[in-house]
């Protein structure tokens, strides 16, 4: 970069931290190894010939050296993992060797940077993906349920569970081994609690979306039929300012919806998608996706969202519902897959979302 004298690399990890500098004007590789916590290293920074352009890859460590970086006055960049160039060939691999090779693909202009998200955005990050575990949590619980039913030989006669009937009929259960039904309640308890759970952190969810700065977009995403609040709230804290992408596709890239692509010569040959960025973000997508599959309508639980948006918004929300379940149609009259088909109207989703959200 035009004017800085020093490129500095950092590994960073929860008890050390590895960093390496290049000073551009004599050339001159240093190295230093500090431990846990970021004065040192900024410390160390600013030590440095200045102006100094110093980076670090994302991971379990987060933002804080990040932030820490920036309220001491040095430019520090969080570089995203996946698109860090390795050569195939090195077969070495070290926290001092991972430092030069940053602070040498800095200086190259090699390195992708990724979007950090303020204080407030990560703090309600924190929340939704606890809600998301929470869900997990309780998919696996009620599986167990069902599964030491199963083995008593125990089948719920109708198609549909874990509604009141089913409730009821579970509550019914009796086995002749005390320890068994002690086991069938402690596990049916857990999943109680966790219903409990999911619909504390649910209410908070809702209320959080609609107080913070970011309800103007979820507004405009909820007028689209199979997002409603959480999805359009997790949906926003998880990609982040839209106005950063600058065409759709290269949101739904991101996200990770595209087909992976293997070319070489005369041969090209497209493979799964990539499944980059946020995973959680694209599942919401691909669940929503499949209300495409139902003719184009706007029945009163959508209009009522609607209520208050931008004609605009409104217009473009109307022409997804043809467009995907025309989408649709084509894709299983030519007998594709039904998970094929309904990532493929994901991505247009995420195309028409990103429209929405950007929309002057």
């Amino acid at each position: 970069m035009t004017g800085t004298m020093t490129f500095a690399g950092l590994d960073v990890h929860a008890r050390s931290t590895h960093a390496a500098a290049i000073d551009v004007l004599t050339g001159e590789l240093r190295w230093a190894r500090f431990g846990a916590g970021g004065e040192e290293v900024i410390a160390w920074l600013r030590g440095l010939p200045q102006p100094v352009y110093a980076c670090y890859e994302a991971g379990p460590t987060g933002f804080a050296l990040y932030r820490a970086a920036v309220e001491a006055g040095v430019r520090v960049e969080v570089i995203a993992p996946s698109k860090t160039p390795r050569a195939p060939g090195d077969r070495i691999k070290s926290d001092r060797k991972d430092a030069e090779l940053l602070a040498r693909l800095l200086l190259a202009g090699q390195l992708k940077a990724v979007s950090v998200p303020s204080r407030e955005v990560e703090a309600a990050r924190y929340l939704c993906r606890a809600r998301e575990q929470v869900r997990s949590d309780l998919m696996r619980c009620r599986h167990r349920v069902s599964k030491l039913l199963l083995l008593q030989g125990r089948v719920y006669p109708e198609r549909t569970t874990w509604t009141r009937p089913h409730r009821q009929w579970l509550a019914r259960q009796r086995f002749e081994e005390p320890v068994t039904e002690l086991a069938f309640l402690d596990t049916l308890a857990a999943v109680d609690g966790l219903v409990a759970r999911k619909q504390a952190l649910d209410e908070r969810l809702s209320r959080l979306a609609q107080e913070g700065e970011w309800w103007p977009t979820v507004a405009r995403l909820r007028c689209f039929r199979g997002i409603d609040t959480l999805t359009a709230f997790v949906l926003c804290l998880e990609i982040g300012d839209f106005h950063r992408f600058q065409r759709p596709g290269q949101l739904a890239s991101w996200l990770g919806l595209v087909p992976s692509l293997d070319q070489s010569g005369e041969s090209r040959r497209q493979g799964a998608i990539t499944k980059t960025g946020s995973s959680y973000a694209r599942r919401l997508l691909v669940e929503a996706s499949w209300h495409y599959l139902r003719r184009p309508a706007i029945g009163a639980t959508v209009a009522n969202r609607q209520q208050g948006q931008p004609a605009h918004v409104l217009q473009i929300a109307w022409r997804a519902q043809p467009r995907l379940h025309r989408l649709y149609g084509r894709l299983r009259a030519r007998r594709k897959p039904g998970n094929v088909s309904t990532v493929a109207v994901a991505r247009e989703l995420a195309c028409f979302l990103w429209a929405a959200a950007t929309a002057e």
